[in-house]
């Protein structure tokens, strides 16, 4: 059955919906994408034994800082695996170079996928890169969450220095997930994502220091003993945010059993705020990622599948405790059937998604009920169904996965200065694109308080009071 597209008619949030366009079976990356959505800069993954060996991205937000982080997985049975990450300078965009990486000691003992949760911090004048991993019994390292580096010193990579190893024996299978947030105590946070019920809150100034107790709470599931199609109930994705309206700092976390929002303002005592469960067809959340003033939130089902599109929920009234738990949504958007939106950035009115299969989308979220596309990119060559005879990957079978739609562009990041959009792509490596009329964000231009996924390290929050302490 042939998939539909879309053709971009206007950019502007004024725009209406977008004319369909017959779907080609085996494009090639860029065969598919709208006019107003241009590559700036493109670097394939180097040294990779075959496909998946690309995860996820990170993109520093200060234009003196032209940084990417890209993380390399590992699949098992691949010969020569690449577990770790590169830096890449994107000083000319048009130009990205990796100026240095690196890759764990004896890679081809260890099982799983490897380097997956990258984030970068800002502390006390120094620059952080806290990379989470993810490793397998069989093999060495099961209890490693993160390697933390002090990066201050780029370009010159010769100061790059680990500062530290994160290890949580606990809960052995490391880290899935991070998010760093820059606390309106002043505090440098990091969240993590563990085997088990539980999300773990470091201070990352007790890391830097070696404090034996880095973790200042932990945040559980709420409902994890209702949790039944998973053996080991999880959290997967998160984010925070500072809400100026009511002065809390809110975690926003997605896993097995839905998607909740707790009030971090006393990162010590976390205190649940609303919970989102129950949506039809969905037994937990994937992603779940607030608008800038978090009164609405897109969610994305914990099993990634065909015809699960992310949803869109109105959380006031269980902010305002009219009700128990949100468990309908009032919109939803996908770029096709198949499609599988990975993971999302959004910047007011847009959202960015990574979109897997779909590679690299824009939506318009103005109107929660109504969002549509405004632009795409496909980066990921390939029908919907990535098995094997697909122009010479004729070895898919031998990495473990088969006829996959799991597949594409994986993660993305979105610099705020001048509207650089990054993204990782399973196969086809690193992407940096522009999109007309999209030249940078801030949420005040939009009525909407500035608030994203980008930290201000050196001020804190937008809206937060500045009595508290400053890193």
């Amino acid at each position: 059955m042939p998939r539909t597209t879309i053709l971009l008619l206007a950019l502007c949030w004024s725009a209406g919906p977008i004319a369909a366009q017959e779907y080609r079976p085996n494009p090639l990356p860029g065969e598919e994408r709208s006019a107003n959505v241009h590559v700036v800069g493109h670097l394939p993954p180097l040294n990779a034994s075959g496909p998946y060996n690309v995860s996820d991205i990170e993109l520093e937000q200060e234009l003196s800082r032209p940084y990417v982080y890209l993380d390399r997985a590992n699949e098992a049975g691949r010969p020569n695996p690449t577990i770790g990450f590169d830096i890449i300078s994107i000083k000319d965009p048009s130009r990205p170079q990796i100026i240095y990486s690196w890759r764990i000691e004896n890679p081809e003992l260890h099982r799983g996928p490897g380097s997956l949760a990258p984030t970068y911090i800002k502390t006390r004048g120094r620059y952080y890169f806290f990379n989470g991993f993810q490793f397998q019994a069989g093999g060495p390292d099961l209890d490693l969450g993160a390697i933390m580096w002090d990066v201050t010193g780029l370009p010159d990579t010769s100061t790059i220095k680990e500062v530290a190893r994160v290890r949580v024996p606990e809960h052995p299978g490391g880290f899935h997930e991070t998010f760093s947030y820059k606390h309106s105590s002043g505090q440098a946070l990091v969240v993590a994502q563990t085997v088990s019920i539980e999300a773990y809150l470091y201070d990352v100034d007790r890391i830097i220091a070696g404090s034996p107790n880095p973790v200042v709470s932990k945040i559980s599931i709420p409902n994890w003993k209702e949790v039944t199609y998973t053996p080991v109930p999880r959290w997967h994705d998160f984010y925070i945010g500072y809400d100026p309206a009511t002065h809390q700092d809110k975690f926003y976390g997605a896993g097995s059993g839905g998607g909740f929002v707790y009030d971090i303002t006393n990162p010590a005592e976390p205190r649940l705020l609303a919970s989102v469960t129950n949506l039809p067809g969905v037994s937990g959340e994937h992603t779940f990622t607030p608008t800038p003033d978090g009164r609405y939130s897109l969610v994305m089902p914990h099993l990634e599948d065909w015809y699960a599109p992310a949803k869109i929920v109105d959380l006031k009234p269980a902010l305002e405790g009219k009700v128990a738990t949100i468990s309908r949504p009032i919109g939803a958007w996908n770029a096709s059937a198949q499609g599988i939106p990975h993971y999302s950035e959004v910047r007011w009115p847009y959202v960015f998604f990574s979109g897997q299969t779909d590679g690299f989308q824009v939506i318009n979220l103005m109107d929660p009920t109504n969002p549509y596309t405004v632009g795409f990119y496909s980066t990921r060559p390939g029908p919907y169904m990535h098995g094997v005879g697909v122009a010479g990957w004729q070895q898919t079978y031998a990495y473990g996965r088969g006829n996959s739609a799991y597949d594409g562009a994986w993660g993305i990041d979105v610099r705020n200065a001048d509207g650089l959009i990054v993204v990782s792509d399973f196969d086809s490596g690193f992407w940096a694109f522009r999109m007309d009329g999209f030249d940078g964000w801030n949420g005040h231009q939009w009525g909407m308080p500035n608030v994203s996924s980008a930290q201000d390290w050196d001020n804190g929050p937008d809206g937060a009071p500045k009595s508290g302490k400053v890193s």
